[in-house]
């Protein structure tokens, strides 16, 4: 594969303890994600994105990481791991995993070190201050649960700095010895053939007073350091993603000149999919884009609908987030933080067309699609779970005990698996949603298969029309001969819609789901209506010169 492979692919996100448990302990582990690649594999993904796998003390779900070289016990081992690896890799699928660049937990034996003794020589692997006075006015992430980015060490007798939770002290990249020690992490897991990293918070590296803290020039003079060494020594086909929750022309500086990060995350689009949605009105889409500056050719965005953390609403403004609050988090136990604790069908209260339409947005806006866990057959979340942990429960297999994820008591598990009349795995599980045709989890498949038919878009460019409807959505995706048309209906009642497409006159639309012929555009306005949600994919192809047939007769006759 090319080194841009990343472009093509579609990304699964998916937390190693929550896939399959093969030893019946309770939480999953790699033995388990091993035995079920030929189930991604045929879901069509390229490239599984792996949460921290860590070992830890999951005060954060493994985001507070104790040691960088090894694999938390419960799920397996170093070897283990290697034969995951191994196993995605003859399958053609690659993998990437969390690597969370800004702190450590305050167990690791760094910070325990740096604590107990000045003069350890990792006393200077963290931020430490007399005073918590430094760097004030520096917003603090975590608003429900922390009231300062400092925390005082009773043995260290010294304030310490976080930008996340207490627990988590951040690491100084001030230092030489920290850029050093964590490119040795990534060489050793790289080493092992890991196909690159989803870096965690790479915003907040640095530290200057008088400073938001944030999107520092110094952050992305280390940033191109890793991206250098990385290219250098492994050949320049691993992917490093950024988790930069960002307005775009903030982002934009981590993929520099396509010498920082290949792929970046566009969280400002993803709560506009939603309000679009739920607006039936195509602005919100629209108006990101406006606001989303050109990339390097080598460089991607990430799209997704959900993943492991709340619904975000940090890049919104507060008219807005009121909105989404209101649509979309009606119990308060719904929200965390700024955002929604919720996964993808709930937030779209089960609604198949809505589902169905978010997703046909995922696949075909510009960068590459992120699914996470479970999203593929609509499964549930559970608000009275603490924290993010209700969007993070079992994978659900089947209408068996425990949804066939474990063997163990159910009360051994690490989270009990969703059990409700709608969303419960004796309704939404992969084993009965395999068996029928138009389930969502087949309908999935298509999706990405479909969009397997065109490379425009992965790579295409955009360009959006405008129709006096503003409940429809249309795009044109190209890449070099390809022209792909993007038609959806974000209201839920049929809407018409009449299309200028006079610069492609005379050429045919092939919608790609069906391989059925349209009639081809004339010099007129070309009219569709869309169902409640519908959309079309068309691959636009020059007029053949033998007679024209439609649908089913291009084969019937």
């Amino acid at each position: 594969m090319s080194n841009d492979w990343y472009k093509d692919a579609i990304f699964y996100e998916v937390h190693v303890k929550a896939f399959f448990d093969a030893d019946a302990n309770g939480a999953g582990d790699f033995a388990g994600l091993t035995a079920h690649l030929d189930y991604l594999q045929d879901l069509g993904v390229d490239c599984l994105w792996s949460l921290p796998m860590y070992p830890s003390p999951l005060k954060d779900d493994g985001y507070d990481i104790a040691d960088f070289y090894g694999i938390h016990s419960s799920y397996g081992t170093v070897e283990d791991f290697q034969r995951f690896l191994d196993a995605a890799h003859a399958r053609g699928m690659r993998v990437i995993t969390d690597l969370v660049m800004n702190h450590t937990s305050d167990q690791h034996p760094w910070f325990q070190s740096a604590r107990s003794d000045p003069n350890s020589p990792y006393r200077d692997y963290y931020v430490w201050s007399d005073t918590d006075l430094k760097y004030r006015g520096v917003r603090i992430i975590f608003t429900d649960t922390e009231k300062s980015n400092w925390s005082w060490d009773p043995e260290a007798k010294l304030y310490y700095w976080h930008r996340f939770f207490s627990h988590q002290p951040d690491l100084n990249y001030d230092n030489p010895a920290v850029r050093k020690s964590m490119l040795d992490v990534m060489r050793f897991w790289l080493d092992r053939g890991l196909d690159g990293f989803r870096c965690d918070a790479v915003p907040y590296l640095v530290e200057r007073e008088g400073t938001s803290c944030e999107n520092l020039p110094e952050t992305h003079t280390i940033l191109k350091e890793v991206r250098r060494v990385i290219d250098q020594e492994y050949g320049g086909d691993r992917v490093l993603l950024a988790e930069a929750n960002q307005w775009p022309e903030d982002v934009r500086p981590y993929f520099g000149d396509g010498d920082e990060f290949h792929m970046s995350f566009h969280f400002p689009l993803m709560p506009r999919l939603y309000m679009g949605v739920q607006r039936g009105d195509r602005l919100p889409i629209t108006d990101i884009f406006t606001h989303t500056p050109p990339i390097p050719p080598s460089c991607q965005w990430g799209l997704f609908l959900r993943n492991h953390d709340e619904l975000t609403l940090e890049m919104v403004t507060r008219e807005e987030r009121d909105y989404m609050y209101y649509a979309y988090a009606s119990d308060p136990r719904m929200k965390l933080n700024v955002g929604i604790r919720r996964r993808l069908a709930p937030l779209l209260e089960n609604d198949r067309r809505r589902i169905e339409l978010m997703n046909c947005l995922l696949l075909t806006l510009p960068g590459t699609p992120i699914i996470y866990y479970g999203d593929e057959i609509g499964m549930g979340d559970n608000v009275h779970l603490g924290d993010r942990n209700g969007v993070r429960t079992p994978m659900q297999w089947s209408s068996n005990r425990n949804a066939d994820f474990s063997t163990a008591e159910p009360e051994q598990l690490y989270l009990p698996v969703v059990n409700d009349p709608i969303y419960g795995h004796q309704v939404v599980n992969v084993a009965a949603q395999a068996k029928t045709p138009s389930s969502l989890l087949n309908t999935m498949k298509r999706l990405i298969a479909a969009r397997r038919q065109s490379r425009a878009f992965g790579r295409g460019t955009i360009e959006f029309l405008h129709p006096r409807n503003q409940a429809i959505l249309a795009f044109l995706r190209r890449w070099e001969d390809e022209i792909v048309l993007v038609v959806a209906n974000l209201a839920a009642t049929t809407q018409p819609v009449e299309l200028d497409l006079t610069a492609h006159r005379d050429a045919v639309p092939i919608e790609l789901l069906g391989q059925t012929r349209f009639p081809a555009i004339s010099d007129r306005p070309y009219f569709l209506s869309l169902g409640p949600h519908g959309f079309y994919w068309f691959r636009l192809e020059p007029r053949e010169r033998r007679p024209v047939r439609y649908g089913i007769e291009a084969t019937a006759i």
